[in-house]
């Protein structure tokens, strides 16, 4: 366990999967939330600083300011628990769509991002491409299926499923869209309500892409509040067929947890996958 400098731990509290995570109080007297491990990758935590920032600058979300940073932990300002109250729902809805219209400036890694552009545990590239589809396709999809069958997690047909969405991927994804400024992890645990019952968003995995995919991902395990769909829509209503590219677009986290996880979602990515492959 590393801390900042003359940090003294007040608590353990929950850090995700893979952190250790302490409730602080820094050595100037201001409470902290720091996560850490062992095993950090190099540029790990600069990388979440950094789409804390970029997420920060679109001025539409809440965000934990970051206080203190190393290899070996990431100290962010400290933000009591709550519960999202029906206002705080409807007023993320809102500024979830206006984070989106933000933009960003390529299908890809955020400006400024250090190191080289990795996306989440699995380490995907972020270089950016010209459109979206070959984004989601080359960047996404075909690297996550070549793990899978080297890792002998995802069966023959599982990775044909996959190889054929890739090469259906144009007519799947739907009419263009600028590339959208993304959380790029949103599910509803990384949705933390504050004890006014608005809402923070926490542990990014920052990138430029397709909106839908945020929104695919906070329905893939169970939404905060349903209303912060219809607070979204209102501002930024989503193009034809949405609604039918919803799995299409929950395949990157199924596939993702099928990789780290195994189990139940390597059958779910599967099927999903199939369901799209024609």
């Amino acid at each position: 366990m590393t801390l900042p400098p003359g940090a003294k731990v007040l608590r353990s509290v929950g850090g995700g999967d893979i952190n250790e995570a302490f409730h602080v109080v820094l050595e100037d007297g201001i409470e902290a939330f720091v996560k850490t491990r062992a095993q950090t990758v190099a540029g790990e935590y600069a990388t979440e600083a950094a789409g804390l920032e970029w997420l920060a600058q679109a001025g539409t979300v809440r965000v934990p300011r970051v206080l203190a940073i190393d290899d070996a932990y990431l100290a962010l300002e400290w933000v009591a628990r709550g519960t999202l109250s029906p206002a705080g729902a409807e007023e993320f809805g809102r500024g979830l769509a206006g984070l989106h219209a933000a933009g960003a400036p390529h299908f890809g890694a955020p400006p400024d991002s250090p190191g080289e552009p990795r996306f989440g545990s699995l380490e995907l590239s972020n270089e950016p491409t010209d459109d979206w589809p070959t984004f989601y396709a080359e960047r996404r999809l075909r690297p996550l299926a070549r793990i899978g069958a080297e890792r002998g997690v995802l069966s023959r047909a599982g990775v044909a499923a996959v190889e054929s969405v890739c090469e259906r991927i144009s007519e799947l994804c739907g009419p263009p869209e600028p590339p959208a400024r993304l959380h790029g992890d949103l599910w509803q645990g990384n949705v933390m309500a504050g004890e006014d019952g608005g809402a923070w968003l926490i542990d990014p995995s920052a990138y430029g892409g397709h909106r839908e995919i945020d929104l695919a991902m906070l329905r893939l395990f169970g939404a905060p509040a349903e209303s912060i769909f219809a607070s979204y829509e209102k501002v930024a209503p989503l193009a034809d067929g949405a609604e039918d590219r919803v799995g299409l677009y929950q395949l990157l986290p199924l596939l993702v947890h099928a990789l780290l996880f195994g189990g139940s979602y390597v059958r779910a990515a599967e099927q999903m996958a199939a369901r799209y492959a024609g």
